[in-house]
């Protein structure tokens, strides 16, 4: 039996490997035209924005039909919009060079399919993995994923140095369609529904609410997590332009920067997945933020010719990103329920984005101002801050053992 569930596990994670790369690599190839077309953060504010409304706007609702429905059927057709879109964005640079509002409605479009499926893949994690085992699991998950987005990146490069952009796109076409082959081939059952009765989306958006809010010390390490949204995570979309303009970098740095970020993310998810990570989850929770601080901080005080110094700092917020993550998506498998396990994972990602975009707003003109070295180095108290706060908010728990 425990063979079984390894098979399967493994069995997803490779077929979802394809689609993770290609994404990966075709997402850089996206940000970086954008970052060298337009050269603004603003444009780069908004090319987030757009990518985070799905999970903002519906992220809620669609937990409903995950929890609702075969979660495998909508992994699969999740990783077939995103397909669909990187075919009609290639389309689109074969005729010539697309208007800057068609590049968005595609990351609008592909961040609509990953609005299903990540949550989806989250909740169907548990149906397999045995609970004791989840947080090894997540580990290694991430470790995969983390893998695929160290990759993508320098594949994504290179793709841009030696094809043409709709070559590059099809690429994503190839990894999601090798992700949907493997897919179909692993069994996963439906969620039980209650009582075989049709999705109430209101009631049952609701009961995500309630779920969430019954459990103390999820809502508490929850707070610190969407701080770290609205503060930290627009670094994120601003990054390619600390590289072409404090650094002045070219796609290769930018590739290289992607890569190490994603390697530190892999190293601490190998880490976790081999150790069980600390015995103290709520402590590792609250770590990660005070780190990413740090960083953030340094990095923003460093001179233009300290770019490789930056690149270690990069490896080392990923580290700290992935500390802090596994932890918490993990105490979420083990203590909700299977029925609601879709409707709050939507639900928290969809909270989660919210900060992003509300961030942006702010990171963005101001980085325009100040510059985004100037930008990094407020990120970096602000994140210090919640490092610390959330330390204390969440002390309790780890008295009580939970």
């Amino acid at each position: 039996m425990q063979d079984a569930w390894r098979k399967q596990f493994i069995t997803i994670y490779t077929g979802q490997a394809f689609s993770l790369l290609s994404s990966s690599a075709v997402q850089f190839a996206i940000i970086w035209w954008i970052t060298v077309t337009t050269s603004s953060a603003i444009d780069l504010a908004i090319a987030s924005i757009v990518g985070l409304l799905p999970q903002v706007l519906i992220g809620p609702i669609a937990g409903v039909w995950i929890d609702r429905h075969s979660r495998k059927i909508i992994m699969i057709l999740a990783d077939s919009v995103v397909a669909v879109s990187s075919l009609v964005l290639g389309l689109s640079f074969f005729f010539g060079e697309p208007p800057l509002a068609f590049v968005y409605a595609i990351l609008f479009l592909r961040a609509l399919g990953e609005t299903f499926h990540k949550p989806a893949m989250k909740a169907a994690i548990p149906q397999l993995v045995p609970a004791e085992a989840l947080t090894k699991a997540g580990g290694f998950g991430q470790l995969i994923q983390s893998a695929c987005a160290m990759v993508g990146p320098m594949l994504g490069a290179l793709l841009m140095s030696v094809v043409t952009m709709p070559l590059v796109m099809a690429v994503d076409v190839v990894g999601a369609a090798l992700a949907v082959l493997t897919l179909a081939t692993v069994r996963l059952d439906k969620p039980l529904r209650k009582g075989g009765k049709r999705p109430r989306i209101l009631a049952e958006t609701k009961e995500a609410f309630v779920a969430l809010r019954s459990d103390k010390a999820l809502m508490r390490a929850s707070l610190p997590v969407f701080a770290t949204s609205i503060v930290f995570m627009p670094l994120g979309s601003l990054l390619p332009l600390m590289v072409l303009e404090h650094f002045s970098g070219g796609a290769w740095h930018n590739g290289i920067v992607k890569a190490l970020f994603s390697a530190g993310m892999m190293l601490a998810a190998l880490a976790i997945g081999v150790t069980g990570g600390m015995r103290r989850a709520f402590l590792m929770m609250s770590t990660a933020p005070f780190a990413l601080g740090i960083c953030s901080l340094a990095a923003g005080l460093l001179p233009p010719s300290a770019f490789w110094v930056f690149c270690v700092l990069v490896f080392i917020m990923g580290m700290a990103g992935m500390w802090g993550n596994v932890p918490y998506i993990a105490y979420l498998q083990k203590n909700l329920p299977q029925e609601n396990m879709g409707k709050v994972m939507s639900l928290v990602t969809s909270a989660m984005s919210l900060g992003i975009p509300i961030g942006m707003l702010i990171a963005g003109p101001v980085a325009e101002a100040i510059g985004v070295d100037g930008w990094m180095i407020w990120a970096g108290v602000g994140m210090m801050v919640v490092g610390v706060g959330s330390c204390l908010w969440t002390r309790e728990f780890e008295r009580s053992g939970r």
